[in-house]
């Protein structure tokens, strides 16, 4: 009987969890729905922004923000009933949150984010809950990313080998390969290769897409150059079509549709 009921206590918690794991959204405008998988590792995030739309706080905005093939961006209060050509999108100061970051998320199409304020003035990368975004993005060949990835680490290659190869180091290795010292040549040779590529590969700046990256920035699209930048605490698993329609409105000189996108959101599974 203890085994039965500690069976059937296990099983619940696998149940508990499951459904922590499934909290669904949906964002309804008059251009049409979109569902979103909200992520359990980012609960920060997560909990304030059903908080938020259980309070009705994003119903009635816009999607204040839109440009092609990059994001669509809504939720500010301050777009609630905004007349045409009025400036809009302030964030609340009041609603921020402590940054999730995770390397695993990255800006594919449909994934769901949280806007901040640029690091001079936000160094911790805390997000502004009070609005959400939208990657759009593009399509990208494997050339182009492999380019990014280049642009990125070279200079950074470049900067240690610089910091190694000094002018001394360089002139030593010219002197051991005039006195034709091959052994000590080569000994310190692989030395600075060592070192060098050491560091190279503890750097956290370099750029490396992951095989899933890729998968997804070839085939659905999105915007890597976002990617470390922003919380990312949910994705879309329904209505990739009205991200296309919205994304495709014609703007203003500010990025604000000219056909107002209204929004209401519901949380369907908790």
């Amino acid at each position: 009987m203890i085994r039965f009921s500690l069976i059937l206590l296990f099983v619940c918690l696998l149940s508990s969890f499951s459904q922590a794991q499934s909290t669904v959204v949906e964002i309804s405008t008059n251009v049409g729905s979109m569902k979103f998988r909200l992520y359990d590792d980012t609960p920060k995030h997560k909990n304030a922004f059903i908080e938020l739309a259980q309070e009705g706080y994003y119903d009635g905005t816009l999607f204040y923000r839109v440009i092609q093939n990059f994001l669509i961006q809504g939720g500010s209060k301050s777009s609630r009933n905004a007349p045409p050509g009025k400036r809009i999108g302030y964030g609340d100061p009041d609603k921020t949150v402590d940054d999730e970051i995770l390397s695993k998320y990255f800006h594919k199409k449909g994934s769901l984010c949280a806007p901040r304020q640029p690091d001079e003035v936000n160094p911790f990368k805390q997000s502004d809950i009070s609005q959400f975004f939208i990657v759009k993005g593009s399509v990208i060949t494997e050339g182009a990313l492999d380019t990014m990835e280049l642009a990125v680490n070279r200079p950074i290659r470049n900067k240690i080998i610089q910091k190694y190869m000094t002018p001394e180091v360089r002139e030593e290795l010219k002197q051991l390969k005039e006195e034709k010292k091959v052994s000590e040549f080569r000994a310190l040779a692989d030395q600075l290769k060592a070192q060098i590529e050491t560091e190279y590969a503890l750097d956290p700046d370099v750029l490396t897409f992951s095989d899933a990256q890729r998968k997804a920035y070839t085939t659905v699209g999105g915007y890597p150059e976002l990617d470390g930048k922003y919380t990312i605490f949910g994705e879309c698993i329904a209505g990739f079509d009205v991200i296309d329609k919205i994304a495709a409105l014609k703007t203003d000189s500010n990025n604000r549709p000219y056909t107002d996108v209204v929004i209401k959101v519901n949380i369907l599974d908790e």
